[in-house]
């Protein structure tokens, strides 16, 4: 008490609340997560390239009833730091969802990540398959063209004067018509405040060759894919994802998750429910 009696209750106040929500690092980096619902249930939610955890605001309130939720800002992105030698790797985003779910004392988690945010539990699941109860793909990545130059997987095109107009054009090409204009003004100020630096290094991330194998996942896989996606391969899935149930949502687009989130979190629930953890 004494003690206590030396620091005005105002100075106390300023210290508790200037605490960061998430006190988890990698390499130094800070991290941004944020937890809600409650339960031996957890589900993590991991982005997409450029985006940040806001991508599953339509999620977060339905989930969080029944399961623990848990979103993030990769390395780079959003409210976390970056590294300070700028190199962004599907490893390092890893470890960053492995440093929170140490935080949070979870043992095992389902992860869902879209688009980018697929190769990236991907990645985790290959590191810490212990901890991974299953995976839901949401329109991702499941493979890459083996020549990206010229593509929109080359990074160089997102930086310099003309990178964030170049970031703009591919992002409003994912839209459909199920893309509201709101849903428009917050993907499209979510995906191009990211600086260049993170686009350019998540792209080189993405494009790694060494992580993209042909290794084989025995863990139940969920794909919610666009209607008529170009990033889903149902026949190459089900041979790296054997237990792999691939679903389009008819009338969508690359953020489906935005666009139809009653149909999605249906699906997703559905999936969840019949898992063993």
């Amino acid at each position: 008490m004494k003690i206590l009696n030396r620091f005005p209750i105002k100075f106390l106040a300023i210290l508790i609340f200037a605490a960061p929500l998430s006190a988890a690092t990698v390499d130094g980096i800070q991290l941004h997560s944020s937890v809600s619902g409650k339960g031996p249930k957890t589900i993590a939610f991991v982005h997409g390239w450029t985006c940040n955890d806001t991508t599953w605001k339509s999620q977060v309130p339905v989930l969080s009833k029944n399961y623990r939720v848990i979103t993030l800002d990769l390395p780079g992105h959003g409210q976390s730091g970056s590294p300070k030698d700028g190199k962004l790797s599907m490893d390092l985003f890893a470890r960053a969802i492995e440093a929170i779910r140490l935080e949070e004392k979870v043992d095992k988690v389902v992860l869902v990540g879209h688009s980018m945010g697929t190769p990236v539990i991907i990645q985790y699941a290959r590191l810490y398959p212990q901890h991974t109860v299953a995976l839901v793909f949401v329109d991702g990545l499941v493979s890459i063209p083996k020549t990206t130059a010229g593509s929109i997987f080359s990074p160089e095109q997102y930086a310099g004067p003309d990178g964030l107009k170049t970031r703009e054009n591919l992002v409003r090409g994912m839209f459909s018509s199920a893309t509201t204009a709101e849903m428009q003004k917050h993907i499209l100020s979510m995906t191009l405040s990211a600086p260049a630096e993170t686009a350019v290094g998540a792209m080189k991330a993405m494009i790694d060759p060494s992580i993209w194998k042909d290794d084989v996942f025995s863990t139940p896989v969920l794909g919610l894919y666009a209607e008529g996606s170009t990033l889903g391969n149902p026949e190459y899935m089900k041979v790296r994802f054997p237990k792999l149930d691939y679903r389009e949502i008819p009338g969508t687009g690359h953020f489906l998750m935005l666009e139809k989130p009653k149909e999605f979190n249906s699906l997703l629930l559905d999936f969840l429910s019949k898992l063993k953890f």
